[in-house]
């Protein structure tokens, strides 16, 4: 969301309790997020899971974090299923999808949200948040991707690496996690933007090929 878009909504939201969205943040915090949805198209994907955890300095306050169930939406079918590893049967207790956007936008409030794929999780959540609120969530994106091949871009100009979840945190020294849920997946990103932001860079003889 640029500056002019973020000015025009905080002018447009008077009086409304969504209005401190659009305000700068202030904090120290940030928050990795990550979602589970019924297809790769961010077009048309429907929400399934969303989960988040915060991260304060070097620290990921697991202890504070969100998953949410939705109920199944009318486009999960076997290939969806395929996706995700989610079934109708494990999805009998969701939420509808305004109480899911309510409990997500009460813990991330306008910090800005980290990720893996961020924007992809972004555009769908986008496209939910206008459908019920009016607008698009106006957090700033950092990618924990993009991060990572910046820094050994600059020791080893040109090279190719390897960018998926689990090599870039097999690279940095961090576990590698079996299950690849939306938490999961959220805490692996964390885990990869506190090593990257606070630990030493990824030594250049060890490249992810």
């Amino acid at each position: 969301m640029n500056v002019l878009h973020r000015y025009w909504l905080y002018h447009k939201l008077a009086g409304s309790p969504f209005r401190p969205l659009f305000r700068r943040y202030q904090g120290d915090e940030l928050v990795s997020l990550d979602c589970e949805t019924t297809s790769l198209d961010p077009q048309r994907a429907e929400l399934v899971t969303i989960a988040a955890t915060r991260i304060k300095a070097n620290r990921i306050l697991t202890s504070q974090s969100l998953q949410i169930t939705l109920k199944a939406p009318a486009s999960l079918d076997a290939d969806s299923v395929t996706i995700h590893q989610l079934r109708h049967q494990d999805l009998r207790h969701g939420v509808s999808e305004k109480v899911a956007l309510s409990q997500l936008l009460d813990f991330i409030g306008n910090r800005p949200l980290v990720g893996y794929h961020i924007r992809y999780d972004k555009t769908i959540l986008d496209r939910y948040f206008r459908r019920y609120f009016g607008f698009p969530l106006p957090n700033t994106q950092i990618e924990v991707s993009h991060l990572y091949h910046q820094q050994l871009e600059r020791q080893l100009p040109n090279a190719c690496f390897d960018l998926s979840l689990d090599a870039i945190s097999r690279h940095l020294g961090l576990p590698v996690l079996v299950r690849h849920d939306a938490l999961q997946d959220a805490i692996a990103a964390a885990m990869i933007y506190v090593r990257l932001k606070h630990g030493d860079l990824p030594s250049p003889s060890r490249p992810a090929a």
